[in-house]
């Protein structure tokens, strides 16, 4: 730091700071000779004609580093190396600041170190180096912005290995989770390195520096399969937060991320991690410096270390290829909903007091319940060629839900349903086909490969009943059981109801079924007649009924206000086979099913007011902990 820098940061002439420093002040006021002693303090300006030049060596080693989140294991090694060398190490703290940085340098410089480790604050850092030189003081960088000679730990080699372990998984929708600090910009670029390198796309939206709402909404909904995070505690306190909501690492989804070396970590949990040798790191820094001061610098090999995977169990397949999933086959609309005081009779008008529009129809709500309960949903059905279609699938996007079997018609509109609900929650839906119309045996042909790797398969009669047939032929032919529910029509050939493993229809519908018979215990053996296994008759605010070949039984509802009951049905059988493909006992299954069942008709609408897998969870921890004890066995693939 010289005399003209000395004046340009006090604001005062040249002569001014030499009659100062000089105790040649008099005619100079007490509030500027103050501001610039300070300054020359702060900068540890020495004046020329007091200056010692020396080339003796000091032993010791000035070691500047950019914030506090450098001071790892990296110092622990430079410091070790260099008392092993016989010096002694000054370390600085920059706190991330230009102008402590300066003070730092010109501090260096004054104690004539005999060398400089510097981390810059920022590339425009790189402008005091002329303070180090000046001073003949020999120096090496390191750090993001050193420029093209500074030496820093590969984190973008880093990113793109850790990365690369979830692709080799076959993971396709990769989060990454950032803690501040040095490595995450190197870090980041080796992870769209590596999503760009595997022809995958790189999307804004997957890159995470906190644990909020929307990265878990994105596990839940699976938009997100694995995860890979640039610091261990960012990972474990992800983890423990996913745990504590119930969620099965690495079944629903993987993680995995980098670790300092010597980091304490607990035996449990275990996870995934890559561990970067900050003290080797360290060490070689310091054998850099002091091969540089002594101009030896030819015999230091680049730094190298072996970084390889510490374990696998956090890792796992993407959701969707480690569970059998479930394919929803059934009906898509616009539902418009109207509330009234009561439902109209013949002859009668009735005014509306609200209304509001939703995607809904049998097909699109099971498929959205299912997915909110965890699972990994494709949904085949029609849609028109309108604006009605855009909104469903921005919504199907929104949930999560594969919309590889949706097919746009032209030519058509999307169905439409017009629902009028009563304060009490029942309800009287008008259907305008439409699309679905025209969602034919061969289009299910046309998507039959979307039975592969399933467990359950859901099917309504809100589209004609040739192609429910033949969605209940392909999933028999790929050994997926059927759950059908039989609504909307007068008549069902025994064929078809041969195809069924699961029948779900209420009271109405059970009388279309099984004409002539007089008890529900009756046209339940009956429907069992055709081949059907389990026949469950949902009963409105008296529970259901369900029936085996080895067993029958009736189950209470769940406790809650009716606002609408629209989507009882839909959430109960989302809930069914959710927690059936989970491994759960048919009886249990029932039961979980009822709570789902009663969260929906306690509000309005259908999607709306589907229940999400930790919400319906958390309620029944509550009511009948029991139901989701961990012993619960999973569903294999083989299962």
């Amino acid at each position: 730091m010289n005399i003209k820098e000395i004046a340009k940061l006090a604001g005062v002439s040249v002569s001014t700071v030499s009659k100062i420093v000089n105790q040649k002040d008099e005619s100079i006021s007490k509030e500027t000779r103050e501001r610039v002693l300070k300054i020359v303090k702060e900068y540890n300006y020495t004046p020329y004609a007091s200056a010692i030049v020396t080339t003796k060596k000091t032993w010791v080693l000035g070691i500047l580093l950019r914030s506090s989140v450098s001071f790892d294991t990296t110092l622990d090694g430079i410091i070790k190396t260099a008392q092993d060398n016989g010096y002694t190490a000054l370390v600085c703290n920059s706190c991330s600041d230009m102008e402590q940085e300066l003070k730092n340098i010109t501090a260096m410089c004054s104690r004539h170190v005999d060398g400089i480790l510097w981390e810059p604050v920022k590339e425009g850092s790189l402008e005091f180096s002329h303070h180090i030189q000046d001073s003949s003081i020999p120096y090496i960088l390191a750090g993001p912005f050193g420029g093209n000679s500074s030496v820093q730990l590969p984190y973008e080699t880093f990113g793109y290995q850790v990365t690369q372990e979830l692709i080799m998984r076959r993971h396709t929708k990769i989060a990454c989770l950032l803690t501040e600090g040095r490595r995450i910009e190197a870090f980041l670029s080796g992870y769209r390195s590596c999503l760009f390198n595997n022809h995958l796309p790189f999307d804004e939206q997957l890159i995470f520096r906190e644990l909020d709402d929307t990265l878990i909404y994105k596990v839940n909904t699976h938009q997100i399969s694995g995860i890979v995070s640039s610091h261990y505690l960012k990972a474990l306190e992800f983890y423990q937060l996913m745990n504590a909501l119930h969620y099965r690492i690495p079944e629903d989804f993987s993680l995995i991320s980098l670790k300092n070396d010597k980091l304490e970590a607990p035996a449990i949990p275990e996870i995934s991690t890559y561990t970067v040798s900050n003290t080797e790191f360290g060490t070689y820094l310091c054998h850099k410096l002091i091969y540089h001061i002594n101009k030896s610098d030819s015999g230091l090999m680049p730094f190298s270390q072996d970084f390889k995977m510490d374990n696998s169990a956090t890792l796992g397949m993407p959701f969707d290829l480690n569970t059998p999933k479930i394919v929803v086959v059934g009906s898509i609309n616009m539902d418009t909903y109207l509330n009234v005081m009561q439902l109209p009779d013949t002859g009668k008008t009735v005014s509306t007091s609200s209304s509001f529009v939703h995607p809904g129809g049998k097909g699109i709500n099971q498929a959205i319940g299912a997915s909110k309960l965890g699972h990994h949903v494709s949904l085949i059905g029609n849609v028109g060629f309108d604006l009605d279609s855009d909104n469903i699938f921005r919504a199907l996007n929104e949930y999560g839900v594969d919309t590889f079997g949706v097919k746009r018609c032209f030519n058509v509109n999307t169905g439409k349903a017009y629902i009028l609900v009563e304060e009490g929650g029942d309800s009287m839906i008008s259907i305008l086909a439409g699309a679905n119309d025209i969602f034919t045996p061969d289009a299910i042909r046309e998507k039959e490969h979307l039975f592969e790797n399933t467990g359950y398969c859901l099917i309504q009669s809100e589209i004609p009943l040739e192609t429910v047939q033949e969605a209940c032929l392909a999933a028999h032919r790929h050994q997926v059981k059927t759950i059908f529910k039989p609504s909307a029509c007068s008549y069902f050939p025994k064929e078809l109801l041969s195809c069924v493993d699961i029948i779900i229809p209420n009271e109405d519908e059970l009388k279309v079924l099984c004409p002539g018979k007089p008890s529900v215990e009756e046209r339940a053996e009956t429907l069992m007649g055709y081949g059907i296994e389990t026949v469950i008759i949902t009963l409105g605010e008296r529970g259901c009924y369900v029936k085996t070949k080895e067993w029958e039984r009736e189950f209470p509802a769940a406790s809650f206000t009716s606002v609408d009951n629209t989507g009882a049905s839909d959430a109960f059988i989302s809930a069914l086979a959710s927690y059936l493909l989970y491994g759960y006992t048919l009886e249990n299954a029932v039961r979980i099913a009822t709570y789902a069942a009663g969260f929906c008709i306690s509000r309005k609408g259908v999607v709306p007011a589907l229940i999400d897998k930790n919400s319906l969870e958390s309620y029944i921890l509550q009511k009948e902990p029991e139901l989701l004890h961990p012993s619960v066995t999973k569903l294999s693939l083989n299962g």
